[in-house]
């Protein structure tokens, strides 16, 4: 039996290129379109799971969001 697990992504561009790094894990990739930096990080994810299936560190995220008036 699978169990789905959900992971927060930071997604950021860097000229022309998307960068997304899944913050739990600290895992990377990127892509020339928002989607397809996601589909590649997703990738990324699921291949670290794989190579580590007994990774309990998963640091816990926590966001926060702020407004700044100026």
């Amino acid at each position: 039996m699978f169990m789905e697990k959900k992971f927060t992504v930071e997604l950021h561009k860097e000229g022309r290129i998307f960068v997304a790094k899944c913050l739990e894990l600290g895992v990377a990739s990127q892509g020339y379109s928002r989607k397809s930096a996601l589909k590649n990080v997703k990738e990324a994810v699921e291949l670290f799971i794989e190579d580590n299936p007994k990774a309990k560190r998963v640091k816990q995220c926590n966001l926060a969001t702020i407004a700044i008036v100026n």
